[in-house]
């Protein structure tokens, strides 16, 4: 308060003595229907001071006053998560809600970041997209297809927001990160251990295939682990997905190359869950020999030799790597150039490698066919945010955003930014963590 007080006496004179993070705390530490009121009360009063003050001092309080007075804390992203007052009510909303802790990643599509739910101290990530053009077919399928889905082996949609510069899509948060970093660090897995989390890919697959959905972009990227000491895998990226209800047969050529099936390739009309299917192949692969199986050892990023291999369906096992024979047989019955004659997730199901230690809760769903119980069903139903309201988001955020009511004082997004570095760097868990 007493620093409140100071900025609202001598704005010009006592603001920029002030370290930017005593300006945010300053102010953040309020909640925010008080920091609005307070907003409001100091306009007022460098209204009536600017009145007699000098001109330099005025310059400075009418464009403090006028810019929003926006300050930030070190736990909020470089992208305007809050809105202020003139970003109106969902944006406001979000930030009375979310806690912005850090980032997770970046991509193609925007930035990923950690936050906590004030009111249940859940920690989710939110996927931010900019506004405008980026707002396309595609985002809309994603979020559409993703809020259908709820499965213990797929990351859990919760709502779509908008702020004044992007569309905002929270979900559940994997706290163990990438399957891929996993790999990564064991160089690869026994087979008892790639089948387990085989297992769970394959129930999570199966289940968007029963809902009518493809994935079409299966990878071990996309493919999240929770943080548990048993961990349970989490699929997540919808965006390449498509609905066999909603949308028309896949013809594109799309998803990652290492992965993509022989059809995909043939740009005609093609079954996306027969596709997914090669991948998961591709996944399992990779999990038992730490490489991909149609990459050319010797030109590992030569793309045209990768999928000339693809077509030509040219991989092998390597010698040192112990790999069973019932293993080696469903590999080979994935891995078929002709879509009609590839194996079906029903018929890897029945196969004794696949049912060898399979969890109990994955036989359960199969047999209950992914069916939760009806009060499970009925309490997400009401939970889960309405159709409507989401394309009426999606509308508002093809809009391109107002890139002003993000802007803020340059000393202190770049104090923030080496901040945001430092605690990444240092911070526990850092590494391994996603979206």
């Amino acid at each position: 308060l007493p620093h409140v007080s100071a900025i609202a006496r001598r704005p010009a004179a006592l603001v920029p003595s002030l370290p930017p993070l005593l300006r945010a705390e300053a102010v953040l530490r309020f909640p925010v229907t008080a920091r609005a009121t307070l907003y409001i009360f100091l306009r007022l009063l460098v209204s009536c001071w600017v009145s007699s003050s000098s001109s330099s001092s005025k310059r400075f309080a009418l464009s403090w006053c006028f810019s929003g007075g926006r300050i930030r804390s070190e736990l909020e992203p470089p992208l305007e998560i809050q809105g202020g007052l003139e970003a109106g009510g969902r944006a406001v909303a979000m930030e009375e809600r979310y806690e912005a802790l850090k980032e997770l990643g970046t991509g193609n599509f925007g930035v990923a970041r950690l936050v906590r739910d004030k009111r249940t101290k859940e920690l989710v990530a939110v996927k931010y997209i900019e506004r405008g053009k980026k707002i396309d077919e595609n985002v809309q399928r994603e979020i559409i297809n993703h809020r259908s889905l709820r499965h213990p082996n797929i990351i859990r949609f919760k709502e779509v927001c908008v702020t004044p510069t992007h569309l905002a899509i929270v979900m559940e948060y994997a706290a163990g990160g990438e399957l891929f970093e996993r790999i990564c660090t064991a160089g690869r897995f026994s087979e008892d251990e790639a089948r387990y989390f085989f297992q769970q890919l394959l129930s999570g697959v199966s289940y968007c295939h029963s809902m009518e959905i493809c994935h079409r972009d299966l990878k071990l990227e996309n493919t999240l682990l929770d943080g548990s000491p048993t961990p349970r895998v989490k699929i997540c990226d919808f965006g390449y997905s498509k609905s066999a209800l909603l949308h028309s047969k896949p013809k594109s050529t799309v998803g990652t190359p290492a992965y993509i099936a022989p059809e995909v390739l043939s740009r005609k009309e093609y079954d996306g869950k027969v596709a997914d299917v090669w991948s998961c192949g591709v996944t399992l692969y990779v999990m038992l020999i730490g490489s991909y199986p149609f990459e050319d050892p010797e030109d590992p990023r030569n793309f045209r030799k990768t999928i000339s291999r693809i077509l030509g369906v040219q991989y092998s096992i390597p010698d040192y790597v112990r790999v069973s024979s019932d293993c080696r047989r469903l590999l080979s019955q994935i891995f078929t150039a002709d879509p009609s004659k590839r194996i079906t997730i029903a018929e890897i199901k029945k196969l004794p490698w696949y049912l060898k230690s399979l969890p109990k809760e994955i036989t359960e769903r199969d047999r209950a066919n992914f069916k939760e119980p009806e009060t499970e069903t009925e309490t997400a139903a009401a939970a889960a945010q309405p159709v409507e309201e989401i394309m009426r988001i999606i509308q508002e955020a093809k809009a391109p955003g107002d890139m002003s009511k993000s802007s803020a004082d340059a000393a202190l997004l770049a104090e923030l930014a080496e901040l945001q570095s430092d605690d990444e760097e240092e911070g526990p868990g850092a590494e391994g963590e996603t979206y």
